[in-house]
């Protein structure tokens, strides 16, 4: 299982308004499933963004991960940056390539 740090930008803020609950429902979803680690706004200068942890197989899990997201769903979503994270130190340590130990 990899993990994934993810940020992306909602630049339609009525879209963004009217999507919200049901956004945070799928948060608390993936919450529940195990695949969401963290997720919460950034301050973005004018222009909604979030931060998401997203634990997935591979990047194609997480794409599918990602598409069942309200906002993606209603085309929302705009510049998405993915990486894959290796948490070495701190709180998510377990999830990494070198555990501690």
């Amino acid at each position: 299982m990899q993990t994934f740090v993810v940020t992306y930008e909602h630049p339609d803020d009525d879209g963004w308004r009217l999507h919200l609950m049901p956004h945070i429902a799928w948060l608390r979803e993936r919450v529940a499933d195990g695949s969401l680690l963290a997720s919460g706004p950034l301050d973005s200068q004018g222009v909604k963004a979030a931060l998401l942890l997203v634990a997935a197989a591979d990047r194609a899990g997480l794409d599918a991960i990602i598409a069942g997201d309200p906002f993606a769903e209603q085309g929302l979503i705009a510049n998405m940056t993915v990486r894959v994270w290796d948490p070495i130190f701190g709180v998510f340590n377990q999830r990494s390539s070198m555990p501690a130990g």
